[in-house]
């Protein structure tokens, strides 16, 4: 692969500089400079207005862009009228009511100024979950993915600008390597293969949620699948990286404990009922975990990647997959 800036700078701030410096050239006057960045900026900005204007035709007659203000990533001012709020996002994600706040902010500043309601993006390269992704939108930011950059990329294939085309060839490789599960055999799965297939899941079936646990063993890539209760226990299925997992949770910010019980007495009696539920059903492929652990999330049985996804030297049978993770749903709803 030739070298690539983007490849090398891979941090969010050099993507808000390529945001900007595309959304500059929306600007008329910089129409001189390149007349095919212009038409795909000025596009840009026009499908960024519709995510949450669908009704907006107007001509795009001025633009303004710029970085961080207020701790906002990007914005714009639009034929100075409208006010452009770009939360941009690779990899991670928003914390710390940072939406909510970039919202309040902007609308006082419209307000200030004599600009309609601005328009707030949560623009994302990277992955994230459809959970996550809708509580971004009930804070009154629309979503524009990393398809929705390609596709309007790829249609000014006639740019020869290296900053433009190692973007584009950037979030064509990120795509590309985020399907590749589909092809890819199971043994040499790394993160990027589990969120391919975790966003492949959530849309065959309701996923509680899916993110990346950051922990002293070097974290792992996970999807809850449900979150159902075992008398007031939290008792849910978990996939990390390959095991699938019974867990329970004993955290004191979902459930209450009793005084007269521990960590180890609920684990140890949830266990014992999937283990012999799971005989009387002729489900085979239930174990004991390794080790049990005594935490607020612990794993009191699982079964094997072999057993519900495959063996290392297979690729995926999606559909097949799918059906195991039903059954041990269906298996541990019926016995809590």
């Amino acid at each position: 692969m030739k070298p690539n800036i983007f490849e090398i700078a891979t941090k969010e701030l050099n993507q808000d500089s390529f945001i900007t410096w595309l959304l500059q050239y929306a600007d008329p006057e910089n129409k001189k400079h390149d007349v095919n960045i212009h038409n795909c900026a000025t596009d840009f900005v026009k499908q960024l207005i519709h995510k949450q204007l669908p009704n907006f035709n107007e001509d795009i007659v001025k633009v303004k862009a710029g970085r961080q203000w207020q701790n906002i990533d990007v914005w714009a001012e639009i034929n100075d009228k409208y006010l452009l709020v770009i939360e941009d996002k690779t990899n991670t994600s928003h914390h710390s009511n940072q939406l909510t706040r970039y919202k309040t902010l902007s609308i006082k500043w419209c307000n200030e100024n004599g600009y309609q309601t601005p328009i707030c993006i949560y623009l994302k390269t990277g992955n994230e979950s459809l959970t996550s992704l809708k509580h971004i939108i009930t804070q009154g930011f629309a979503i524009y993915n990393r398809q929705d950059l390609i596709k309007l990329l790829s249609n000014y294939s006639n740019i020869t600008n290296d900053i433009f085309i190692d973007f584009f060839e950037r979030l064509t490789r990120l795509e590309n390597v985020n399907n590749q599960f589909e092809t890819k055999v199971l043994g040499k799965w790394d993160g990027n293969d589990w969120q391919g297939y975790f966003q492949h899941l959530e849309k065959n079936m309701k996923l509680v949620n899916w993110n990346y646990v950051n922990n002293p063993n070097g974290g792992f890539w996970n999807a809850v699948l449900n979150w159902d209760y075992w008398g007031i226990y939290p008792a849910y299925l978990q996939i990390e990286e390959g095991k699938l997992c019974f867990k329970i949770s004993t955290d004191p910010d979902e459930v209450e404990m009793p005084d007269n019980v521990t960590r180890a007495e609920i684990r140890n009696t949830f266990h014992n009922l999937i283990i012999n539920k799971a005989k009387e059903y002729g489900i085979l492929k239930i174990q004991r975990p390794s080790k049990f652990g005594n935490g607020k999330y612990m794993t009191v049985a699982l079964v094997n990647k072999k057993d519900w996804l495959g063996a290392d030297d297979m690729i995926i049978e999606k559909e097949k997959t799918l059906e195991r993770l039903e059954g041990y749903l269906h298996f541990l709803k019926n016995i809590i």
